[in-house]
């Protein structure tokens, strides 16, 4: 179960929770809702920074979980870098075109190579993110949709 943040698109009487917030609004948190996650990997931990890796379903969090790992260790994250390596059936490593090839030949072409992974799409709802963290604030966001977030972090006690 995941609270969602304020600071999120989460709408309120149709307006974003995040705007609300910035104008004043008084706002209540949104109750916890069920997240998933499929897979959790500590990549790498060499303090104060920390590396995961992980692999989860739509509308979680990946912000809030840095922040309930920096309140469980009775310290504070927040993250540091926060890169989506995948989503649906694109990859950040097979699909990104870059910026040498930001012409309107090549991302014509690339769209057009897209199109028939996005009927496939309903059955490979997957993100891959690489996130990194940095731990004596807490910064809180969506990372929405289905996939993987690798996250690198700072703890500090």
């Amino acid at each position: 179960m995941q609270v969602p943040p304020l600071y999120s698109a989460l709408k309120k009487d149709g307006q974003r929770l995040s705007v609300l917030v910035k104008k004043g609004v008084p706002v209540e948190a949104k109750p916890a809702r069920p997240v998933t996650v499929f897979n959790l990997e500590l990549q790498n931990f060499s303090l104060p920074l920390f590396t995961l890796d992980i692999e989860c379903g739509g509308g979680f969090y990946v912000r809030s979980l840095v922040c309930d790992i920096g309140k469980e260790l009775s310290s504070c994250a927040h993250v540091k870098k926060l890169i989506r390596t995948k989503q649906g059936p694109f990859t950040l490593e097979e699909h990104a075109l870059h910026e040498d090839k930001w012409t309107i030949d090549a991302i014509a072409e690339s769209i057009q190579a897209g199109i028939p992974l996005l009927t496939e799409e309903s059955t490979a709802k997957k993100i891959k993110l690489d996130t990194t963290c940095d731990i004596p604030q807490s910064d809180e966001s969506n990372v929405d949709g289905e996939g993987t977030k690798t996250i690198e972090g700072k703890v500090e006690t």
